[in-house]
């Protein structure tokens, strides 16, 4: 066997990271909302069982949470993303060969680890990032990334498994595969589940016995890929660097609606502000930005309005200072009064790598020292949080700020929550 892949996926990982911090709510309904505490976006195994759909507005179980029946949290993605960092390094220590597919989940190559037992090296893993970090994971090994999943996802379903399945015995797998419908299949979505439901195709096994030439006809060579995975030939490589993004886009819904050109503006430039950090973090440059607002579109009693505005920038940039320049200048030309606004977000596109960057004979811009002040920006931002520096135009009212009524603290990086121990 020349690959075995590991995932790791954290169980039900907003709630558990309420819950390491909080070690009453163990056992108990736990849930977690959307932006502006709109709807139900997490849920703990209890607050599934009495029923929470995910995506439920949060006003219709607001009476379950006063009367302490269920706890609700609003997100807290500083803390979550904090907490998926120290998952994901303790995970690193297993093998040096790691791809963080998402916050929660993350594939281990095992490829060269076929002489040890996986079953007691995967529950070391289970036992050590529980140790470490509070959070409960589920393990899946299998020869092929698609396997993989198959083996995490039933590994939290079966009792037996307990939170780690391996599979690697041809007979394992197929049972597997049975066990599997076919909308639960990493890659099979919504069309083509229809598309193959229709011709009898109801499980992962069914659709491993299919023809190859057949998949690839109705499929494209996206699904030939998934076809061989399932049959135990690796196609997908581990993504050891994330590509960068070709597009980024920063959005929020406002706390409350906003009718001023003020307020509009520091949310607008708040979020350019964060187009930049991300560009920073993957080290590159965009040369479009657009903005756009929108008034509510559920609300009746309002005039309804929606525009946008797209600038082409002369220099590619990364730099604060200068997207809020051309984000305020957007702004500007969109900005109409007498409308209550739900809405504003910046897209910075045609991104391209900050090594390659092309400058302008007319460019008047110092770019080493907004280099130079970016840097010690995103240095203060890292050691006291985000927001702690920021330019006039973002403001300091922030009364557009999301609505989070049932936020927690962020225990893990900011010195004013940090929990206190007393000994008696």
């Amino acid at each position: 066997m020349t690959h075995l892949y590991a995932l790791c996926d954290c169980n039900n990982f907003y709630a558990s990271c309420e819950r390491v911090f909080d070690p009453s709510l163990n056992n108990k309904p736990v849930v977690v909302l959307s932006n502006n505490d709109g709807c139900v976006i997490a849920r703990s195994n209890e607050a599934k069982v009495l029923g929470i759909a995910m995506g439920e507005p949060f006003f219709k179980l607001r009476h379950l949470v006063e009367s302490k029946q269920v706890y609700a949290f609003s997100s807290n993605y500083t803390l979550y993303g904090d907490m998926s960092n120290r998952v994901m390094q303790t995970l690193s220590r297993f093998t040096p060969h790691a791809e963080v597919y998402s916050i929660d989940e993350c594939f281990l190559d095992l490829g060269s680890f076929c002489h040890i037992d996986l079953h007691t090296y995967a529950w070391e893993i289970k036992r050590t990032v529980l140790q470490w970090t509070g959070i409960p994971v589920s393990l899946g090994i299998a020869p092929t990334k698609t396997l993989a999943k198959v083996a995490n996802r039933l590994a939290k379903k079966s009792k037996k498994a307990n939170g780690v399945l391996v599979l690697t015995h041809p007979q394992h797998i197929q049972k597997a595969l049975e066990a599997t419908p076919l909308q639960d299949v990493w890659g099979i979505g919504r069309r083509y589940a229809r598309f193959l439901q229709q011709r009898h195709v109801h499980t992962a096994y069914d659709f491993s016995k299919l023809s190859e030439s057949w998949v690839k006809q109705h499929m494209t060579v996206v699904g030939l890929r998934l076809l061989k995975e399932l049959r135990g030939e690796a196609c997908l490589e581990l993504e050891e660097v994330a590509s960068p993004k070709k597009g980024i886009c920063t959005s929020r819904s406002f706390g409350k609606r906003v009718n001023t050109f003020d307020d509009l503006q520091e949310a607008t430039a708040t979020y350019a502000a964060r187009c930049a950090r991300k560009l920073r973090r993957q080290n590159s440059c965009a040369r479009l930005l657009t903005v756009f607002v929108t008034t509510n579109k559920f609300s009746e009693n309002d005039r309804q309005y929606y525009n946008s505005k797209t600038i082409a920038m002369p220099v590619a940039t990364n730099s604060d200072i200068e997207l809020i320049h051309y984000a305020n200048l957007a702004l500007k030309a969109i900005y109409r009064d007498g409308y209550w606004y739900k809405k504003s977000g910046v897209i910075v596109s045609e991104i391209e790598p900050e090594y390659q960057l092309q400058l302008s004979l007319l460019d008047t811009i110092d770019r080493e020292k907004h280099g130079k002040l970016m840097r010690v920006l995103d240095g203060l931002s890292d050691r006291f949080g985000q927001g702690i520096i920021r330019t006039a135009t973002q403001g300091l009212s922030n009364a557009w700020q999301l609505k989070s009524d049932f936020k927690s603290p962020c225990y893990t990086t900011q010195l004013a929550d940090l929990q206190t121990a007393y000994i008696r």
